[in-house]
């Protein structure tokens, strides 16, 4: 078939709904673009104000802890300054104390010297009435001394006092019991074997008497292999009676003992 020449110089776009498709897409693209940025662009806001707002909160905490730490400084200065105070106070008292306990401790040691050797202490004398000044003729002629007998009556009457009451003194420091120091011991005696009369052997320990020892309870306390040992207690006084005495006096029963030792040693 043969083109007509009419039809030849027409102008024809037979691609146009393509074109149409591909300008509505870049449109639908576009719009969807720009929606995008503006939530990205609200998401984006919304983050800068919460950094804001946790800013502003994390100030107003620094702010609060400032405050706070203002307080408790000043309270704490405050608490110091008072211990301090109060220290300072205690310390003087102790000192004031000290002083006088010694005082106290060099009057008691002469006092105890004093009644010791029987005169009294230095602190102590009484003094000796003041001698009278002199007078002149006249007034040895004339006047009369009506208060020298009274003061020296007073000075003997005032030396009478105090000698008896270091005399009583004496008396009472005499009188007081004089402590005895003592102890208490418990002894593990061990027999030779399990044959051995446990019996015999304690009544062969309590025949040991001496003076300032006092025997006590006593038990059995089993060792091993069917053998027993004696524990036995006792009190005794230590300047009459020594503890190695005791153990070698209790080691020479050598029939029945094969050895002592001390389970326990208190003082009473």
């Amino acid at each position: 078939m043969i083109s007509s020449p009419l039809m030849v110089h027409e102008k024809i776009w037979l691609d146009k709904p393509k074109y149409d498709a591909a300008e509505r897409r870049y449109y639908e693209r576009l719009a969807k673009g720009v929606s995008q940025n503006s939530n990205s662009w609200n998401s984006l806001a919304g983050e800068v104000a919460k950094a804001r707002q946790h800013i502003k909160n994390s100030l107003q905490c620094i702010d609060d802890i400032a405050v706070t730490s203002n307080t408790v400084s000043v309270e704490i200065t405050n608490r110091l300054n008072s211990l301090e105070k109060e220290n300072v106070d205690l310390k003087n008292q102790v000192s004031e104390l000290v002083e006088l306990l010694k005082k106290m401790d060099l009057r008691i040691v002469s006092l105890e010297k004093t009644c010791a050797g029987g005169s009294k202490p230095a602190d102590n004398k009484v003094p000796a009435p003041a001698p009278h000044p002199k007078k002149d003729d006249a007034e040895d002629d004339d006047g009369v001394d009506l208060f020298g007998s009274d003061s020296e009556e007073e000075d003997t009457e005032a030396a009478k006092i105090k000698e008896q009451r270091l005399a009583e003194y004496a008396a009472r420091k005499a009188k007081k019991p004089v402590l005895i120091a003592k102890s208490n011991i418990i002894l593990d005696v061990k027999p030779w074997d399990d044959e051995t009369n446990m019996k015999e052997l304690e009544a062969e320990v309590r025949k040991i008497t001496t003076d300032g020892l006092v025997w006590g309870a006593s038990k059995l306390v089993p060792l091993a292999y069917g053998i027993h040992k004696l524990q036995i207690s006792c009190v005794v006084e230590d300047d009459k009676v020594s503890v190695d005495w005791l153990q070698e006096t209790i080691q020479e029963i050598e029939d029945y003992v094969q050895s002592v030792d001390i389970a326990a040693f208190n003082k009473v």
